[in-house]
């Protein structure tokens, strides 16, 4: 894979984050499905270009694996129940990063978002070299 640019990851971060917030103002008018896996999806998405937007030589395989630990780590952490982390989670923005609780459908839109992120950067990659 050549070096990303890293400008173009970092635009790209900020507009998933927007789609991402988004989406949770627009449940009301989106279906059932798309309110259960969009949002965390979308943030799979967003950590995945992120971290190319950090690592810009690495493999699309490093970004997928970094990106996915990442959104898993996290996940998981949601089954650790402190004071501390909990009062951080009741925030806006830490209730945003570390989530609210366990689910493992969750697990399955990290999955499809960090998955969509890397068949982009595979099929681009394929297309420039054909064309």
């Amino acid at each position: 894979m050549n070096k990303r640019n890293r400008w173009v990851y970092l635009r790209l971060a900020f507009v998933i984050m927007g789609a991402g917030l988004l989406s949770r103002k627009l449940t009301a008018y989106l279906p059932h499905i798309v309110n259960i896996y969009a949002g965390d999806s979308l943030w799979a998405l967003m950590i995945f270009v992120s971290a190319g937007f950090l690592f810009p030589a690495w493999r699309t395989k490093m970004i997928g694996m970094f990106a996915i630990v990442f959104c898993y780590f996290i996940e998981f952490t949601q089954l650790y129940h402190a004071r501390w982390i909990d009062d951080i989670r009741k925030t806006a923005l830490g209730g945003l990063i570390l989530g609210y609780g366990f689910l493992w459908s969750d697990i399955l839109a990290y999955s499809i978002g960090v998955g969509a992120g890397m068949s982009w950067e595979y099929y681009r990659h394929r297309f420039k070299r054909s064309a």
